[in-house]
């Protein structure tokens, strides 16, 4: 699919554009980049990499993360860390989208994104499907998006 936000080669999926600037062929598989633009109000369900550290660099907007219960916010600057097997998530916060880098280590989960984009799958309509290929990614999912009605303080 064509991005017009992040130019040629991007991809869509739920509103998220995505387009991976550094690919595991080129490192061997040591490690991607993926850069993603990702609306108001918009994050994932609550996941585990179980193989991949994951490392958010935000360059505009401002999101909240959660990990593994613990909750913290950042902008532009600013990164997030979340090691390979811990239950995470983000949302952005700001009235404007958060684009930001995905750095995995090692590479490889950048082909999930292209998956999900190809079949355009729905959450939650299509969670079992979505779940499956997931898995291949070694990506279980684990609860629900964080929400504006969350009752937890951003720390």
């Amino acid at each position: 699919m064509k991005d017009s936000l992040l130019g040629p080669g991007a991809i869509a999926w739920l509103g998220v554009h995505y387009k991976t600037i550094l690919t595991t062929d080129a490192t061997d598989g040591a490690m991607s980049i993926t850069e993603s633009v990702s609306p108001p109000g918009s994050g994932p369900p609550r996941h585990i990499h179980h193989d991949a550290d994951e490392t958010f660099v935000m360059l505009t907007g401002d999101s909240e993360f959660w990990l593994d219960g613990e909750r913290f916010a950042r902008g532009p600057g600013q990164t997030a860390f979340v090691p390979r097997g811990r239950e995470h998530t983000f949302r952005v916060v700001s009235d404007v989208p958060a684009r930001h880098l995905v750095i995995l280590t090692p590479g490889g989960f950048e082909r999930f994104f292209a998956e999900m984009a190809a079949g355009q799958l729905c959450i939650p309509q299509d969670m079992p499907e979505i779940a499956k290929i997931a898995s291949k990614y070694n990506l279980t999912f684990t609860g629900p998006p964080l929400s504006s009605d969350d009752e937890e303080a951003i720390q």
